[in-house]
């Protein structure tokens, strides 16, 4: 039994504890223990950052009287580096979320805890840190651009240089500046926990109770919404996300003017920096310090960065960094650690050659596009001029090509191939295009027979057809 732990226990309980279990403390240099007498127990901190302790103590003690669930702060002693505090228990959002998991989805149980926690997220950041005295912020009073270039250059040295990806560092560290700047535009004047994430929420009869707050400052609200949403293993739906964050802006609204169009100006930024802070953590617990569970968050990781490259676009020019996301992504090697096994989506999409060749948006920049212009052109006839490949007439007229169907059919085979060998190496992007001379009947035909054809094996597909705008009226 460490000593100070066991004083600190006997002074708050009048007791003596039983020998302490050990508690893991995943990614953290503290020693974490349960002490326990008959029914009382508690939770015991060795930590030599007297700072550190100070902030979590100090920050505790605010948001207790704030009305905050958090842990009840029980004592420390006189050299700072040990305290007591309230036990509540062994269960974490994430442990919850992970228990519950099925083939089909979250459970509304687990759905309505992340609600629960998103609603309290902004009573933490604007009306308890209204009220904190950031004195006791540590290592920094805010998440300003020396903290931003911390983090950036964590990613770098630790998961770049450790994971083997090419860079060019002097275009990357100007980058870093440039996109740190761009997110310092945002309003900071905000508690920002720094690790809002599902294992940092201990759920206790039903009610969600917040830690590891002891590295907040002053900073955006996005951070912290960014960090529990895109919180790697967690591995949420896309579309949850989406709900979650909407409600955020909804109840942070209460609390604040909230511009909602501002507020998502930024969001992307703060994902992928919160994303390369872990990523930093990930290179060096798991490639540094050979720790094999935080290798295993890498592949969801890359499908985050993905997922925002997919879906949006920074304000901001950093070519350099887009380069090494680029490079992340296409990465088979990054994607195939741990057990993560992530669902591939196939995007389809027809085009006209007369309006140049599509771009991959993933940015993954795997897969192919294929050429339909040898095949027999309904555009032609005269009866096919109003109807496109969607249409019972054109799909007739090309179903009965024995060409087309032979053609089709080789094609249909080598993204199958590629289907395969993507879903077996964790890709979760395959990009295939099909041209034709306006994008109207042949291509139109053929990303629908080949979306039809994955669809029926269970394949996620998307289906775009690039000129559907300019399609005549029927």
């Amino acid at each position: 039994m460490p000593d100070p732990l066991k004083e600190l226990f006997r002074a708050r309980f009048g007791a003596e504890a039983e020998a302490p279990v050990p508690v893991r403390a995943e990614g953290s240099n503290r020693r974490i223990y349960r002490l326990k007498s008959g029914k009382t127990t508690a939770i015991g901190v060795l930590n030599e950052d007297v700072k550190e302790n100070r902030a979590f103590i100090e920050f505790s003690k605010h948001f207790r009287r704030e009305g905050i669930p958090v842990p009840e702060f029980y004592g420390e002693d006189a050299s700072g580096t040990a305290y007591l505090e309230e036990d509540l228990g062994d269960e974490t959002l994430f442990q919850l979320l992970g228990r519950k998991r099925t083939p089909k989805g979250l459970p509304e149980e687990v759905v309505a805890a992340y609600r629960e926690v998103v609603r309290w997220l902004p009573r933490i950041q604007i009306a308890a840190g209204a009220t904190l005295d950031d004195r006791w912020c540590y290592p920094r009073k805010s998440f300003d651009k020396q903290s931003m270039l911390w983090d950036l250059n964590y990613f770098k040295y630790y998961f770049l240089t450790l994971g083997g990806i090419v860079f060019h560092e002097e275009r990357l560290e100007e980058d870093f500046s440039r996109f740190a700047d761009y997110l310092l535009a945002a309003d900071r004047d905000y508690f920002m926990c720094r690790d809002f994430q599902s294992r940092n929420v201990m759920l206790k009869d039903g009610r969600p109770y917040f830690i590891d707050y002891q590295g907040g400052r002053r900073g955006a609200l996005q951070y912290d919404v960014a960090s529990l949403l895109y919180d790697a293993k967690a591995d949420l739906p896309f579309e949850l996300r989406d709900e979650l964050l909407e409600l955020y802006l909804r109840e942070a609204s209460k609390h604040a003017a909230v511009d909602k169009a501002e507020f998502k100006k930024f969001f992307p930024g703060f994902v992928l920096i919160r994303i390369m802070q872990a990523m930093g953590a990930y290179g060096l617990r798991g490639f540094h310090e050979k720790k094999p569970l935080f290798l295993q968050s890498i592949p969801y990781a890359i499908r985050n960065i993905e997922r925002v490259l997919l879906t949006s676009s920074l304000p901001v020019e950093v070519p350099e960094l887009m380069d090494v996301f680029k490079r992340l992504v296409a990465s088979s090697a990054l994607r195939q650690f741990g057990a993560a096994k992530l669902r591939l989506r196939v995007r389809v999409q027809s085009f006209s050659y007369k309006h140049g060749l599509p771009k991959d948006p993933s940015g993954h920049g795997g897969g192919y596009v294929f050429d339909c212009r040898c095949l027999p052109n309904p555009g032609r006839r005269a009866e096919f001029t109003k109807s496109t490949g969607r249409d019972p007439d054109v799909v007739a007229y090309l179903s009965k090509e024995a060409d087309v169907d032979r053609w089709l059919r080789s094609a249909c085979a080598l993204v199958d191939q590629a289907v395969e060998d993507y879903g077996r190496r964790n890709f979760t992007h395959l990009f295939v295009a099909f041209g034709c001379t306006g994008g109207q009947h042949r291509s139109v035909y053929c990303a629908e027979r080949l979306a039809k054809h994955l669809s029926d094996q269970g394949v996620g597909v998307s289906v775009v057809h690039r000129e559907q705008k300019s399609w005549p009226a029927r």
